[in-house]
């Protein structure tokens, strides 16, 4: 049987990338690699942006984090966010990554690891901007600003930036969110130097929403050609990944395809449609190793379908997959590429 092949389209990166700094600009792109570079592999997704000229990475979590600055080198900047373990934020600060930090507890560790370690630590503080997904609240902010600015004067830190997340359920929502930020960021000048580091927007607010951008734009599933849940597409960015399995038998005029729930196709996805070299046909069926999808005029075995991928063939993206499951796009490919006994990165 022939194998199911993931393909990642490194030219296609490399175009999205450039389309959303253009879009972005002046704001610095920060490109985030979360869950293996939104199921792309990290490694891959690392070297090519390097490439391009990026020098910020979002990592999440330290580990990834280190991973990436073994792969960029020492002249990329990395950011961690992710609360983490002393032994985790030692390798951290061994390996000059910048933290982000959203409790009094975890700045407390943070600078003790940095006292004990003679290294200074560069800290992104966050602020709770309404989203309560960690930051430090409105009433702690002052006492946050006063701890980081004392172990500051020990040379134990550096207050590099002021970030936080927000919950792009409404404009009004994402303004009162703003205002929650600007005055954390003026807070945070008036108790020593400006911070120069200011990220408030993610992939859908940095690309909609100008006025709410920071010098730095956290950005990681556009890039990636995914889109927001149920929302449009965005011009100049197509899906990096696709899909594909080939015919291995015709029965009744239909085509019996290499790939099934085994391979990490969800059986919700029965009745989807593909790609084919006629154009867009429905996916009836999907079992374990095989699924069946409606036949074309001419078709035969060793013909190729699009399971996902840019719509060349007919076919739709991963995030529209997605969205028959109520998940979000990279969901599609996380759960593909531990499975998927074929993976091209072109």
């Amino acid at each position: 049987m022939s194998r199911p092949e993931l393909r990642i389209s490194s030219e296609t990166f490399r175009a999205n990338i450039e389309a959303v700094r253009a879009r972005i600009a002046p704001s610095t792109l920060m490109l985030v690699l979360k869950d293996d570079a939104y199921g792309h592999g990290l490694r891959w997704a690392v070297e090519t942006a390097v490439q391009t000229g990026i020098r910020w990475f979002g990592s999440y979590d330290i580990r990834s984090g280190l991973e990436a600055r073994r792969i960029a080198g020492r002249e990329a900047r990395i950011f961690a966010w992710a609360t983490s373990t002393d032994d985790e934020i030692d390798e951290a600060l061994a390996h000059d990554i910048d933290l982000g930090v959203g409790t009094r507890e975890y700045l407390s560790r943070v600078i003790a690891r940095a006292a004990v370690l003679g290294a200074p630590a560069r800290v992104h503080l966050k602020i709770d901007t309404g989203l309560h997904r960690n930051g430090v609240l409105p009433e702690e902010w002052p006492d946050a600003l006063a701890e980081a600015r004392a172990s500051e004067q020990l040379g134990q830190l550096e207050l590099v930036g002021v970030w936080s997340h927000i919950a792009e359920a409404s404009d009004a929502e994402d303004d009162e969110a703003q205002t929650a930020f600007l005055d954390a960021v003026r807070i945070a000048g008036e108790s020593g130097p400006a911070p120069a580091l200011l990220h408030l927007t993610a992939s859908a607010a940095s690309w909609w929403r100008p006025e709410l951008r920071g010098s730095v734009s956290r950005i990681g599933a556009f890039c990636y050609g995914i889109r927001s849940a149920d929302g449009p597409e965005l011009e100049g960015v197509r899906p990096v990944a696709s899909l594909s399995a080939l015919v291995e038998d015709v029965v009744d005029g239909a085509a019996v395809i290499a790939i099934g729930s085994f391979d990490g196709l969800p059986s919700t996805l029965s009745g989807m449609p593909v790609g084919t070299s006629d154009g867009t046909r429905t996916l009836t069926e999907i079992g374990q190793t095989t699924s069946v999808v409606e036949g074309w005029p001419g078709v035969r075995v060793g013909d190729e379908v699009m399971l996902f991928g840019p719509g060349a063939s007919g076919e739709v993206s991963a995030t529209t997959l997605a969205e028959r499951i109520d998940s979000v796009g990279e969901e599609i490919l996380t759960r593909l590429t531990p499975r998927v006994r074929r993976i091209v990165r072109e």
